[in-house]
């Protein structure tokens, strides 16, 4: 057995299992090289690109991000907790299906939606030449009609996509409430507006801020819809700051202003869960009342509940799956599966790696409880809070550095050039993705591992297996079911992760979110159909698994409260 450094002993010291600390440490050493990299450019600014930006377009970045983040931020959290109070606690037609159609939504990216709606709502898109011949109209001077490429649609955009976040985190916190609350509140004289608003809110605030943030994070990590609406964000700075005007620390500067954004939503999370800790003594599984909702009441939940469902997810699908069925021959004569083979490559290989790594993390952690290595662990699934275009600019300072310093060193000694080692191959690509989205994959393992009684350890290691056959022999078959949802939850993310493969891709490799991203830019809508719908049906793997384990969840509903 290989044995651990001196060092690493000590410092896992009382530990029994020094090895799999070592591993830990190492994958998080390598998560945070990308984080280093880009907080090091603060040691060489260059003054005068900064006097340049701040006179310029400094200023519009941070307003619009601020914009970006308070308008999304507020529309996701009235959508997403009514949302989710009015399908947990009310009883309307079609309630039952909306449990698990208004999670669709997550199945598509932001920049998808930015496509497809622009097309729909464009001057010569279907929605104004069918109004133009409905009501006569000749030209655009004959009406008004709203712009869909604006700050305002890409927050609208943002919202319809994001809005299940919020909706999930608190649909569980509602459900795991339980009976004695909502009971405790009616006996008290509350009806069903001050239930929720004096007793189920604060208890699920702690949910409801997690969620808030993390659709934030994906607000802040967009490149796609807002370079495409022309909102200029840290984002569209960062890379235009890169390959517009060559300045490689100045991109890097950005993307650290852009994590202080980040860093302030992960305090923000922090301390509301901190603020609010609230306990359940009673079981969570008792049937739940239900408010049975009629006239007016009945048609507004209806509403509210169906047009998120339809203008997140039904109208741009359908569309899509049209402009494919229309335009077939154009579609089929634009490499559609290179494009998917492409992406399923670095796909399959990101979920392969962050399964391992994430199963030697995970299983690290409950071999040792040391604060070392739940450090470590917490810096390998820092990535995941960090938008894709910091991560492309931190992967590729440290790789140029290394592929220009071996090839120095070559040509001094052995008279030959080396080139681009790391540089623009898939190695340094599905190494981005790793630092991206170890942490999903880390998650799904770790709250499956930990569901095994630690007992089933000490019987095998009495057996006298290593830690490693208990793993391979006890473990992983019991894990089965998580190692799958690790799997799937990475291989979706990758699939429609655009900023970082825009940046970092090798030359002539093209995925679908790429070629998407290309042709939406030409206005050739037509031809992203295929690849834009590719990628919302693999989108729709996790969301399929998370209804049906909401579903399992689910207690039964009780008498109907009116």
């Amino acid at each position: 057995m290989i044995d651990a450094p001196f060092f690493v002993k000590r410092l896992s010291l009382p530990g029994r299992h020094p090895i799999w600390l070592f591993l830990a440490l190492v994958i998080a050493g390598l998560i945070a090289i990308p984080v280093f990299a880009v907080v090091s450019s603060l040691f060489s600014i260059n003054w005068a690109l900064w006097q340049q930006l701040a006179e310029t377009v400094l200023g519009e970045y941070i307003l619009n991000s601020l914009i970006l983040m308070l308008g999304v931020g507020l529309g996701v959290l009235v959508l997403g907790v009514s949302t989710a109070w009015l399908v947990t606690l009310c009883q309307f037609p079609g309630s039952r299906y909306l449990e698990w159609g208004l999670l669709l939504p997550l199945s598509a990216p932001a920049y998808l939606l930015a496509y497809t709606y622009t097309n729909l709502l464009d001057y010569y898109g279907p929605v104004q030449s069918w109004l133009r011949d409905l009501l006569g109209w000749q030209s655009a001077t004959d009406y008004w009609f709203p712009s869909i490429r604006s700050l305002w649609g890409a927050m609208a955009l943002f919202v319809l996509v994001l809005y299940p976040y919020v909706y999930l985190l608190a649909r569980v916190a509602f459900l795991e409430q339980g009976l004695a609350c909502l009971e405790a509140s009616r006996s008290l004289g509350c009806g069903p507006w001050q239930s929720f608003w004096r007793v189920a809110l604060p208890l699920a605030r702690p949910a409801i801020v997690s969620g808030v943030a993390l659709a934030l994070m994906e607000t802040l990590n967009d490149f796609g819809t807002v370079q495409y609406f022309g909102v200029n964000t840290f984002t569209t700075g960062i890379y235009n700051t890169w390959f517009g005007q060559g300045e490689r620390n100045g991109a890097a500067q950005l993307a650290v202003l852009l994590m202080l954004f980040i860093l302030a939503l992960l305090l923000l999370e922090a301390w509301s869960r901190q603020r609010a800790k609230y306990y359940q003594t009673s079981s969570a599984h008792h049937p739940l009342p239900r408010y049975a909702l009629k006239g007016w009441r009945c048609l507004a939940a209806l509403i509210l509940t169906g047009l998120p469902l339809l203008l997140g997810f039904v109208a741009p699908a359908t569309y899509l799956a049209y402009l494919c069925w229309a335009y077939a021959q154009e579609v089929g004569e634009n490499n559609f599966f290179q494009l998917a083979s492409h992406s399923l490559l670095v796909s399959s290989m990101t979920a392969v790696l962050a399964v391992v790594l994430g199963l030697v993390l995970a299983y690290g952690q409950r071999l040792e409880q040391g604060l070392l290595l739940r450090i470590a662990v917490r810096i390998a699934a820092l990535g995941y809070a960090i938008p894709g275009s910091v991560i492309a600019v931190g992967v590729l300072i440290p790789a140029g550095y290394f592929d220009n310093r071996l090839d120095a060193w070559m040509r001094a000694t052995f008279g030959l050039s080396t080139g681009l080692l790391l540089s623009g191959t898939l190695v340094i690509l599905v190494y981005a993705y790793l630092v991206r989205f170890l942490a999903v994959g880390f998650g799904a393992l770790e709250s499956s591992l930990t569901k095994i009684k630690p007992s089933l350890d000490d019987a095998a290691r009495s057996l006298g297996k290593s830690p490693l056959q208990v793993l391979l022999n006890v473990h992983l078959p019991l894990m089965s079911g998580g190692i799958l949802t690790a799997v799937m939850l990475v291989f979706v993310d990758v699939m429609k992760e655009l900023p970082a493969t825009l940046v970092i891709r090798p030359f002539n490799f093209d995925t679908l979110a790429i070629r998407v991203y290309q042709y939406a830019s030409d206005e050739r809508l037509t031809e992203a159909a295929a690849p834009a719908l590719a990628i919302i049906v693999v989108g729709l793997l996790p969301v399929i698994l998370l209804s049906v384990q909401i579903a399992k969840s689910r207690p039964p509903s009780s008498s109907r409260l009116s």
